[in-house]
């Protein structure tokens, strides 16, 4: 299979003009998949087996992990978005290893993906397997579908935010939230 991919990425160096003989671009095909099964390795992983849970049913307070770097591939272009992800939580009787949302977020950010899909596919698999009070996640990011073409605008970020329960539904957590990650 990688060999197909590896003539596929040949024809396409070639199509766009230059030679794959040359000495820069030689192994170019087989490095760009080996990138892609790191880049695209979230299709490999259940991120329900990441989420190791732990019971406590005394702290009621928000968990909040903030500014993970985020890398994801646009779906439309195949190109880059980048950027930060916020992601909290408000226990019901279980709690996660904090390293474990970072994961989640990883797990789903090595797809092809839409920043939107992004952002409530980790909410929604917090939401599932923690059955916390309320769960919120917000993304920043730089798309360079903008950047590199297109309308070409180099200093544009594109917000998304994704609530659940308690977060839709009591201002005062939903606040919280919005205050904690712009420190």
């Amino acid at each position: 299979m990688d060999e197909n991919i590896t003539n596929n990425i040949r024809e396409i160096i070639e199509k766009v003009g230059d030679d794959c003989d040359r000495d820069g671009l030689k192994e170019t095909p087989e490095r760009v998949v080996r990138s892609w099964k790191e880049i695209y390795s979230g299709y490999h992983k259940d991120p329900a087996k990441e989420l190791k849970t732990f019971e406590c049913d005394s702290y009621k307070g928000m968990v909040l992990l903030r500014n993970i770097e985020l890398y994801s591939m646009c779906e439309h272009h195949m190109l880059p978005f980048v950027g930060k992800c916020h992601i909290a939580y408000i226990p019901n009787e279980k709690i996660v290893g904090i390293s474990k949302l970072a994961r989640i977020m990883e797990i789903f950010a090595r797809r092809l993906q839409i920043q939107e899909r992004l952002t409530d596919e980790i909410a929604d698999c917090i939401n599932k397997i923690l059955s916390p009070k309320g769960v919120a996640v917000q993304i920043e990011a730089e798309h360079f579908c903008m950047r590199m073409r297109g309308v070409s605008k180099q200093n544009s970020t594109m917000i998304t935010t994704t609530l659940r329960g308690l977060f839709i539904n009591d201002p005062s957590t939903r606040s919280e939230f919005l205050s904690a990650i712009k420190k």
